[in-house]
């Protein structure tokens, strides 16, 4: 499989992310029982697609004097395309979230930790099904047509409107009930401990099966979201970064976005015609190999007319409520 990517490329991008990690870690983080202010969530935010825009400028000098401006013209628009298309796929992974920590009731203090370690493990989980991903298109490129399939699919659920039906209630979910069944867990929140020891016992506290959901519940979003990108670019590496790119910012995304989560109401339908826009262009491979920078274009289209749509419906809603 052709890739921009080496040995040396990899370990500086690793490098990056581990840095970001730590920022993240020691930057984003308020007084213990303090919320997070939307402001500081919103510079977050703005500091996250910064440091991702810069890495793709970063990337396209170093491209254009070791391989030549066309291919760094290619592999920068790839890398664009798929980090907005991993980002607003994100959102929708938000919204689930702020659903889990509502069914239990779980204070913005204690958000921040989950959400840390859950963007731990996400970078861990989606790293390796990015390879295994690679390693598949290589091996069997007809896994392509699968993907695309499935992405038409995805696409249509979201225009229909079900996966909020299937989420709604928390208690159904299979593997709460699996954790519920074979593990011991304490009626309630022990500060913000995952476990305890009582009478010589270990527990598992709320906090772990709530942690344990928002694991979950990334692996279910990956599926979608590894086969969309690979629609986009057949590039790991470009593949990667994009990825974790999106990832890095999601904790001052979530607070930046918790409030306005009712607001966006037109997003799954953006998403879902840009999931059955790229599901189409993977099935039409042999036929027709659309230029990447149609596909970037759209999909900045279709995010800018669904937050246009959104905000309209919005102000009109608030205005017919008031």
């Amino acid at each position: 499989m052709e890739t921009i990517g080496s040995l040396w490329l990899y370990l500086a991008f690793f490098g990056l992310v581990t840095v970001m990690l730590i920022v993240d870690f020691l930057g984003f983080k308020q007084n213990k029982g303090q919320e997070v202010k939307l402001k500081t969530a919103a510079y977050w935010s703005i500091a996250w697609v910064s440091v991702a825009a810069l890495f793709g400028g970063g990337l396209w000098l170093y491209l254009q004097q070791t391989a030549g401006v066309a291919i760094a013209n290619t592999k920068v628009m790839e890398y664009f395309a798929g980090y907005l298309l991993e980002k607003s796929l994100a959102v929708d992974n938000v919204f689930v979230w702020l659903m889990i920590f509502a069914a239990f009731a779980i204070p913005p203090a204690l958000q921040r930790k989950l959400l840390l370690y859950g963007v731990l493990g996400a970078i861990v989980l989606r790293t390796i099904f990015i390879f295994i991903g690679a390693w598949f298109v290589q091996e069997f490129s007809w896994v392509l047509y699968i993907f695309g399939a499935f992405l038409v699919y995805t696409g249509f659920k979201f225009l229909k409107g079900q996966d909020d039906d299937e989420d709604k209630n928390i208690e159904d979910m299979a593997i709460l009930k699996w954790l519920r069944k074979h593990m011991r867990i304490t009626p309630q929140m022990h500060e913000d401990k995952f476990f305890v020891r009582q009478n010589g016992v270990l527990w598992a506290t709320p906090l772990f099966l709530v942690l344990i959901l928002v694991e979950a519940s990334d692996v279910i979003f990956a599926v979608d979201s590894i086969p969309a990108i690979f629609a986009v670019t057949s590039d790991p590496f470009i593949v990667l970064t994009a990825n974790l790119m999106a990832i890095l910012g999601l904790r001052a995304m979530f607070f930046l976005l918790s409030g306005a989560a009712t607001k966006m109401h037109y997003l799954p339908y953006g998403l879902g015609i840009i999931l059955l826009f790229i599901g189409f262009k993977m099935l039409m491979l042999d036929v027709f190999h659309m230029p990447i920078w149609i596909s970037l274009g759209f999909i900045v289209l279709v995010l800018a007319i669904t937050a246009w749509l959104s905000i309209r419906h919005s102000k009109k809603h608030n205005e017919t409520t008031i």
